[in-house]
């Protein structure tokens, strides 16, 4: 769902240049333009995904009741539309900002050795640091945080910056080879359930009083509920371990072979991972769509992950072929830049617009209105915060969230 800064890997870095491989392509301030265009669509591109969960019956504990966020079929235009749309987004672009979480720590790692700074030395705190905001994050906010697993991870992660390439590539290939084992034996066993006979007098699985409380029930209530089931609701970081030290592994890697330069190198990298990721990705999500809900893992967690590798060669291209920047360049730029403080605001956002305790237009319009009013939702938070980061970043060179991690860290 991630996702750098020096202070914490989902927001931008303070010199994308400190890594060799990171000269080629780079922006004013030293920055590589094209990983602020990655970050800021990975942000945008994770409510693809958690904007179902927001404006579904029972929100955040409808994933693991009803069975995963699913797609509605084929059987209609609205049905149609709504399967598209999550396929495009489920599980790839949370895949894609993992993978830019580990550019970042990548980045962080070898400015520190460029300075004769320590490893992990401070980075032990801003991890720590992250894992609270995460907490926060998830206790007040939303369920389904990338944070948490990202902070843990990269402590991992950051020690392993410290071994040779040898061992990296060994802890890396282990991690996606448990990963897929792990995957594979909870697909086997979804398969093979005995259908329970969900009751008709839930919404789509999902209890109806879970339904209730995010209809019409209380703020501290919700935030109780989070708590109350807080082992459950953080399985998703436990269970997808192996693909994130993978993923952030990965970043390490593609950064070091120069990947985001604007060079020949760096378009050739792209130009194969566009080739085997979309072709290789695409098919076994089709596969897995075919399959249905017990499927989900497979789709989420091993399809997804190839077609993010894809769509960041995609990206990649399409931004070769930009001479000058428009309004979409910039804003997308713009959001990665202000990362951590988009990835929060966007959630924040589509709390106050679904549920009882706002606006409660998933009430209101979910029947009457289902799926367009959720695009639309999609779009309208993804305008605001293109248009919010923009106007931010003429007066303050981080965003807010940014700016109180680097006060909070150097006291």
């Amino acid at each position: 769902m991630t996702e750098t800064s020096r202070s914490a890997p989902l927001a931008t870095p303070a010199s994308d240049s400190d890594t060799p491989a990171a000269h080629a392509g780079t922006a004013a301030g030293g920055r590589l333009a094209l990983l602020d265009v990655l970050r800021g669509a990975a942000i945008l591109g994770t409510l693809m995904t958690n904007v179902w969960i927001f404006t579904g019956p029972g929100s955040e504990w409808a994933v693991l009741q009803s069975g995963g966020t699913g797609h509605a079929g084929f059987g209609s235009l609205p049905a149609a539309a709504e399967s598209v749309f999550r396929l495009l987004a489920d599980g790839k672009f949370l895949s894609m900002l993992t993978i830019l979480f580990g550019v970042g720590l990548a980045i962080q790692y070898d400015s520190a050795a460029r300075r004769g700074q320590p490893w992990p030395g401070r980075y032990r705190w801003r991890a720590l640091f992250l894992f609270a905001e995460g907490t926060l994050h998830f206790v007040l906010v939303f369920a389904w945080d990338v944070l948490m697993g990202y902070a843990v991870t990269a402590l991992l992660v950051a020690h392993l910056l410290t071994r040779s390439e040898r061992a990296r590539r060994r802890v890396m290939w282990w991690a996606a080879g448990l990963h897929l084992t792990l995957m594979g034996l909870l697909t086997a066993a979804l398969a093979g359930a005995p259908d329970d006979g969900t009751d008709e007098a839930t919404a789509g699985g999902v209890s109806q009083q879970v339904v209730d409380l995010y209809a019409e029930g209380g703020y501290l209530e919700q935030v109780s509920f989070r708590l109350e089931n807080m082992i459950a609701l953080r399985l998703e970081p436990v269970l997808s371990f192996g693909l994130l030290v993978f993923l952030f592994l990965l970043g390490v890697r593609l950064l070091r072979a120069g990947a985001f330069g604007s060079d020949d190198t760096g378009r050739r990298i792209r130009a194969r991972m566009l080739t085997w990721g979309l072709g290789l990705g695409i098919p076994l999500t089709a596969l897995t769509a075919v399959g249905g809900e017990s499927f989900f893992l497979m789709s989420r967690y091993c399809a997804a992950p190839l077609v993010a590798i894809g769509y960041i060669g995609l990206i990649g291209a399409l931004m070769d072929r930009v001479r000058r920047p428009g309004l979409l360049t910039v804003g997308l730029t713009n959001v990665g830049r202000t990362a951590l403080s988009g990835y929060v605001l966007q959630n924040v956002l589509c709390v106050l617009a679904s549920y009882g305790i706002g606006l409660g237009l998933a009430t209101r319009l979910g029947d009457t209105a289902h799926p367009w009013w959720v695009m639309g939702l999609w779009a309208a938070v993804c305008l605001v915060l293109m248009a919010g980061s923009t106007l931010w970043l003429r007066r303050f060179s981080t965003g807010p969230l940014e700016s109180v991690q680097k006060w909070a860290l150097r006291r």
